[in-house]
């Protein structure tokens, strides 16, 4: 792979090519990527998305709004610090694509914003509720009627993929999506590969896949234009990843392993001097230990250590990205970046005591278990009034359901059982916390 190529400025449908040298210093094409995720919808609904805690009544408890916030702030301080080490390596794309070193942080600050867009209310317990619905519940009457790749989009129902269908689907008025630039894209895409064949590899762009089949043909356009490696044989569709989804995916690593576990803190579920003992571990290389023994508040000591880890591990993971860029471009890399860090031991402890104390805390469980059942319950109501089991006149209470829902009536014409089900994943997944218990109760007649 080459950075000519992996930064391009293309976007679906463009006839003309997009230069560097050529774009309006004040307004970047990939600063545009960025206005367009904030200003999204789909973007907004995820103030009221699951980050730890589901529903939260803390206002101080990080949701996914606030947590792609964060990590698209460390994403860029993590793309200009290689950016600026890889314009000197590679002085060309200055001299005369007039690259700069703000490309490379604008560019991994936008896919690192958009990269829980796609996100099933109530956290990751969403994305299997919709999976298992398909594999364990009702939908699995639809399993003979679906081609083998189809039925497993749905049965490991993936919230990268439905992220990038967001960002790219084609809808009335609007073609392309959000028409993100193709560089933006490809740094979003973690796992370039379609849901089968599933085999989990050392390789970690390997461990899920990156888009449903009906993205399959805007993906494959998209990495032939950034030049990314095919990896996958016959007709079976799987890359190696864009060198700066690396950067991205250590942006969401740093902040889920810090900020969770100070979210935890907060909540009081990880005793304060217990989890101050452990980031102190982490950054006890860094530590100005005349400027913390000056801070005499617990609150002011959590926020000094969880920035100066955040500080320490984006040095560290930009070391790791520049010192194995050449294996990066050649596809013979297979690690995150934090998966290589000194500090893995440390990474490990923070993470387990989060699962233990905070991900597998009673409040957590209580409120995952009543998501399954609402979700198992909407995806029930949808499916049977989109695609009913009898051959015959819909029922009023299914056609009442359609009129509420005008991102699936428009649906009734469609002959794909496979785009039908998907667009209820889709929709399903696109619902805030807060709507889906309003949505649950609406159709079960329990509120107004």
């Amino acid at each position: 792979m080459n950075w000519e190529q992996l930064l391009s400025l293309k976007r679906f449908g463009d006839t003309n090519k997009r230069l560097r040298k050529e774009q309006n210093e004040t307004r970047l094409g990939f600063e545009v990527d960025y206005d367009r995720i904030i200003f999204s919808s789909a973007f907004r609904s995820l103030q009221d998305k699951t980050q730890v805690i589901p529903l939260s009544k803390t206002d101080f408890v990080h949701t996914r709004l606030t947590h792609s916030l964060e990590v698209s702030v460390v994403g860029r301080s993590l793309g200009r610090l290689a950016g600026q080490k890889i314009l000197e390596k590679h002085p060309q794309l200055e001299k005369t694509h007039a690259y700069r070193m703000n490309d490379f942080g604008a560019i991994v600050a936008a896919a690192a914003l958009a990269h829980d867009i796609g996100n099933p209310p109530f956290g990751h317990s969403g994305e299997k509720a919709i999976g298992e619905y398909f594999s364990h519940g009702n939908g699995k009457r639809f399993k003979d009627e679906l081609s083998l790749k189809e039925y497993q989009d749905l049965v490991k129902f993936e919230g990268n993929a439905n992220g990038f269908k967001i960002l790219t689907q084609n809808r009335p008025g609007s073609d392309g999506g959000l028409r993100l630039s193709y560089a933006t894209l490809g740094a979003f895409i973690k796992y370039p590969k379609e849901s089968l064949p599933h085999k989990p590899t050392q390789n970690v762009a390997d461990k899920k896949f990156g888009f449903f089949q009906t993205e399959k043909e805007i993906f494959e356009e998209l990495a032939t234009e950034l030049g990314l490696i095919k990896t996958g044989k016959g007709g079976d569709v799987s890359y190696y990843r864009h060198p700066l989804a690396f950067l991205v995916e250590a942006a969401d690593d740093i902040c889920y392993t810090i900020i969770d576990f100070e979210d935890g803190i907060n909540l009081g579920l990880i005793d304060e001097d217990y989890a101050l003992e452990y980031l102190i571990k982490l950054v006890k290389d860094n530590i100005n230990t005349g400027k913390y023994n000056s801070l005499t508040n617990t609150a002011d000591r959590l926020s000094y250590l969880r920035a100066l880890a955040i500080n320490t591990l984006i040095t560290e993971a930009v070391e790791t990205f520049l010192k194995n860029e050449d294996a990066i471009l050649s596809g013979k890399f297979h690690q995150g970046l934090l998966d290589r860090s000194k500090y893995e031991a440390q990474i490990d402890d923070i993470i387990k005591i989060s699962i233990e104390k905070i991900y597998e805390s009673e409040e957590v469980i209580s409120k995952e278990i009543a998501g399954y059942k609402m979700l198992s319950h909407l995806l029930d109501t949808y499916t049977e009034a989109l695609l009913p089991q009898k051959a015959e006149e819909n029922s009023n209470f299914n056609k009442l359901v359609l009129k509420s829902v005008p991102n699936l009536a428009y649906l009734q014409d469609e002959n794909s059982v496979y785009r039908r089900l998907l667009a209820i994943c889709s929709h399903t997944a696109s619902l805030t916390d807060g709507f889906t218990v309003a949505s649950f109760e609406k159709y079960k007649g329990i509120k107004l």
